[in-house]
């Protein structure tokens, strides 16, 4: 399944053309492929089905369908509408397991982009959030950047020194994440609002990806793909040369916005409010400026 496209969207800044390009693979190893996808512009999105849990390849599609009811295509969307959605698709992906009879629950990540008028004094953004440990990545052409923090275990290690990022990949931990939607009644999301630029891209990916495929490799098959379609199939095919182990997504974004001043001095990227009735406090990262949760 390839979805490629295509857009031009209005928004108050002027329009904001939108191509964007995916591939997707079951892998070498699994029977099933529980990773899914959504590129309906200005929403952007993978889901990696949890491995080994009851209907994952359901959960990751119930993501899809939620969002797919929930979001107007055409048109940026609001940084409420897109927290809505994700909370709305937990649960109905705890609908999957509605009763405790020792089933294991169906549960899936989610990770993704979306352009958003985020009102008075934030306007048009790119809109990044995350729940487990699909990525998000910017690319300017030069150097890929991990926008979203993984949910995980090993991630946990790395942020208390206890190991160092290199011993990350390695460890036996690696793929227990501590964030997935359906895990709980409520979900804990990560968000971040990016201030619209005149150029950008962005690659999502499940850990199909990014567990095999080095940070450098990555980034080489994006500066010499001629577009985003081919680069997310260059992506995947590598994933799958270095053992696809796992299925394997790659969706790359790619903007181009009129009018837009590359040197504004308040291109910051801030923290979303991702608190509904839970006190909830998210994590800081590199130039990420928090708010209130």
């Amino acid at each position: 399944m390839a979805v490629n496209g295509e857009r031009e969207l209005a928004t108050a800044r002027g329009p904001v053309r939108v191509r964007f390009g995916s591939a997707t693979d079951v892998g070498a190893v699994r029977t099933v492929n529980e990773d899914d996808l959504f590129a309906r512009p200005p929403v952007f999105l993978v889901a990696d089905g949890m491995g080994g849990h009851a209907r994952g390849d359901a959960a990751s599609r119930s993501v899809v369908t939620t969002f797919a009811a929930h979001i107007a295509g055409g048109d940026p969307s609001t940084p409420e509408r897109i927290l809505d959605a994700i909370h709305s698709a937990n649960r109905a992906v705890r609908e999957l397991t509605p009763g405790d009879d020792g089933t294991a629950m169906a549960g899936t990540t989610v990770s993704g982009v979306a352009l958003v008028d985020a009102g008075e004094g934030s306007g048009v953004n790119w809109m990044a959030f995350n729940v487990g440990d699909s990525r998000v990545y910017s690319w300017n052409g030069r150097t890929l950047e991990q926008v979203t923090v993984d949910h995980s275990a090993v991630q946990e290690l790395v942020d208390s020194g206890l190991i160092l990022p290199d011993e990350a990949e390695a460890h036996p931990d690696r793929n227990v994440i501590t964030r997935a939607i359906g895990a709980h009644d409520t979900v804990d999301i990560d968000a971040w609002l990016i201030p619209l630029a005149a150029a950008q891209s962005y690659l999502i990916c499940s850990d199909g990806l990014s567990k095999e495929v080095p940070h450098d490799a990555i980034a080489d098959v994006l500066a010499t793909a001629p577009d985003a379609a081919e680069a997310a199939r260059r992506l995947v095919e590598a994933a799958l040369e270095h053992g696809g182990r796992d299925n394997v997504t790659a969706l790359i974004v790619e903007s181009v916005a009129a009018d837009v001043d590359d040197d504004d001095p308040e291109a910051t990227r801030d923290r979303v409010d991702t608190s509904v009735d839970e006190d909830t406090t998210t994590r800081e990262r590199g130039r990420d400026a928090s708010l209130p949760a």
